[in-house]
């Protein structure tokens, strides 16, 4: 039974949605996904339902950034958010209204996030006699390249809309279709883009004597840089080092004059983020010394993306609620993920706020997954960013009541 305001209040909000037409926006967002900084359908849809519900719209934060503000007497302003760009990924899921734009899909699921938006949005104004206060809601560009939040914040977000005193954003993730996760802390880890060029002698491929192979020497700093995270990092800190990119040459019989390796790193402190840095330039200095490479290799620190802590009291206060609303076990601590986000980014200093993942995975590919046990099955399913990632539309509605939930706890509810 739910008791605190806020619960009661959002299931009378959310009792009758509109269903169908959130579940038809979702799947034209999913045959027209958009990469990043591209959003202008995206965007012009959200910016759209947004108008028809009441907001005062702004278009073209930070590109194609889109808010929408809805005053409503005194009390707290809550932001609301929501990514809308897609990934340059070729679907393969056979979906009947599967990506129409080839090579591009929503691999992670904005455009539920988007959807979720757009109904908590249209929920929440046809109910604000229920509350007072101000959201704001914003439909952000660019989150895949880790730009678009640093983008709308640049280009003048907080003189446009009202400054928040609490953020509130959700990812779909892989799971079984039903659960909320939540941690009051640290959720996400910090990511680091670096990329290092190796500098060869080349020449022909049959005379490799009279060259300096950056090839080979790229190979051997990518088995080496393996050893950065299992022999240089405590077990106890987490980090990944991954080389998502190798490239170099031109022609099966021409040795290159130069390799490029791209790397991303995810840590949870500052601290092991600096060891690993130094290790990856130390390492790439030495193994280009050992190959007689005539320069020194060039390493570039290029995007990152800083830890995402939730601020524990109020994360506490929306996993509450949720459980009010969705039901008890729904909510639970899954400890701290690898994956980044630029949410912190839209975050201005000392503002207090809240991250949870809405689980996806439709019953029917959970139960046909290999494993045992939970985690086996986890690591089986579709995740984001695959090609086969179809989050279960069933989320549409729950979806919509973690952020109207979430949004009525921090507001004054009437």
């Amino acid at each position: 039974m739910t008791s605190s305001p806020a619960a009661r209040t959002a299931l009378d909000l959310t009792a009758d949605l509109p269903v169908p037409d959130l579940e038809d926006f979702y799947r034209d967002l999913h045959r027209h996904p958009e990469l990043s900084g591209g959003e202008h359908r995206t965007a012009a849809k959200l910016a759209e339902r947004l108008a028809k519900a009441g907001y005062d719209t702004v278009e073209g934060i930070g590109g194609t950034g889109v808010a929408g503000v809805l005053r409503n007497g005194d009390g707290p302003t809550v932001l609301l958010r929501a990514d809308m760009d897609a990934l340059p990924v070729q679907e393969e899921t056979g979906l009947s209204y599967a990506s129409s734009v080839p090579g591009v899909m929503h691999a992670c699921g904005h455009d539920l996030h988007v959807t979720w938006l757009a109904g908590a949005a249209q929920a929440l104004a046809a109910g604000r006699d229920t509350w007072s206060g101000t959201l704001v809601l914003v439909g952000q560009p660019a989150e895949e390249t880790g730009s678009g939040a640093a983008a709308m914040v640049a280009d003048g977000l907080y003189e446009r809309v009202p400054r928040p005193d609490v953020l509130l954003a959700q990812h779909a993730a892989p799971g079984p279709a039903g659960f909320y996760p939540h941690v009051p802390g640290l959720i996400m880890s910090a990511s680091t883009d670096i990329d290092i060029v190796v500098h060869g002698l080349g020449g022909h491929g049959s005379r490799p004597e009279a060259t300096v192979d950056p090839v080979v020497t790229a190979a051997y700093l990518v088995t080496r840089l393996q050893t950065v995270v299992s022999r240089e990092i405590a077990a106890r800190d987490s980090a990944v080092l991954t080389v998502g990119r190798i490239e170099a040459g031109t022609r099966h019989n021409i040795i290159p004059t130069e390799a490029r390796i791209s790397l991303n790193l995810r840590t949870q402190s500052d601290d092991v983020r600096e060891r690993m840095i130094a290790a990856i330039r130390r390492i790439a200095s030495g193994e280009c010394l050992a190959a007689g490479c005539p320069r020194e290799p060039e390493v570039t620190i290029g995007t990152s993306l800083p830890t995402m802590v939730n601020d524990a009291d109020t994360d506490r206060r929306i996993g509450a609620v949720h459980t009010e609303v969705l039901g008890a076990g729904t909510v639970f601590d899954p400890g701290p993920a690898t994956g980044s986000e630029d949410f912190p980014r839209l975050v201005p200093d000392g503002v207090p706020y809240s991250y949870w993942f809405v689980t996806s995975t439709p019953a029917d590919v959970w139960d046909a997954a290999p494993g045992t046990d939970l985690m086996e099955k986890f690591h089986a399913v579709p995740s984001n960013h695959s090609p086969n990632f179809a989050p279960d539309l069933v989320t549409v509605v729950p979806g919509v009541r973690t952020l109207v939930s979430g949004a009525l706890e921090i507001l004054t509810v009437n």
